[in-house]
């Protein structure tokens, strides 16, 4: 036997939102792809350069300094962007708010160790301020479309209201109407408890039928006559 409990009415999202909805998640993969890029250069131009893994006195890599541990995270960080670009957009999002908090998190932490021995990333003073441009580029990026009080409909971060989905005349509105949703809904308890009476197993089945809650409420009360 088929049960659908209270399920809400589709509703058509009108193409400007789509198109809203869509760039939310170009946004943040075209972002998340540039960001990658520019770190796996970074990475493999070290390695090329046979950079020692834990030197504090690091050599020039496309203006910033780099050691062969640098590299590596560079490169690491570059495929999770990556792999993250490729998938949904809640994950894309999801990483790049973390990434972007690590990268800000780095860059006071290694503000902290310059010219210590310490200093495992030999970082220098203009790698913190990359660290802190690439961390809020992340941040935003993956904040874009999400963190808003008006997403489109069709944005991967929106949580329709039921209220938005079911037009008012939908919900039960008199005494009579709320007694038949109390009713229905102890029937469809009792069907999936398997202890439903006959009649009342009657009434769901016929009930799966329609979509609406005022269409259920009809079906219901068709059987009062009976």
């Amino acid at each position: 036997m088929a049960l659908r409990l209270h399920r809400p009415q589709r509703t058509t999202t009108p193409p400007e939102d789509r198109h809203l909805g869509a760039r939310v998640f170009a946004v943040q993969r075209t972002g998340a792809i540039v960001v990658a890029l520019v770190l796996l250069v970074f990475g493999l131009l070290g390695f090329a350069g046979g950079l020692d893994f834990f030197s504090t006195q690091g050599e020039r890599i496309l203006g910033l300094s780099s050691n062969g541990l640098l590299s590596l995270i560079s490169v690491v960080m570059a495929a999770v962007l990556l792999v993250a670009a490729a998938r949904s957009p809640r994950v894309t999002s999801t990483i790049m708010i973390v990434a972007g908090s690590l990268f800000l998190l780095s860059a006071l932490v290694n503000l902290a160790l310059l010219r210590t021995s310490f200093n495992i990333l030999a970082f220098e003073f203009r790698n913190v301020v990359f660290s802190v441009v690439v961390g809020l580029a992340l941040l935003v990026l993956g904040a874009y479309g999400r963190v808003s009080g008006h997403l489109p409909p069709d944005s991967p971060y929106a949580h329709p209201h039921p209220a938005s989905t079911e037009p008012d005349e939908e919900y039960a509105s008199t005494p009579e109407e709320l007694a038949v949703e109390r009713a229905m809904r102890d029937a469809e308890i009792a069907v999936v408890q398997r202890t439903a009476t006959t009649d009342q197993a009657r009434r769901v089945e016929a009930m799966s039928h329609v979509h609406t809650r005022g269409d259920r409420r009809r079906v219901w009360r068709q059987f009062d006559g009976t």
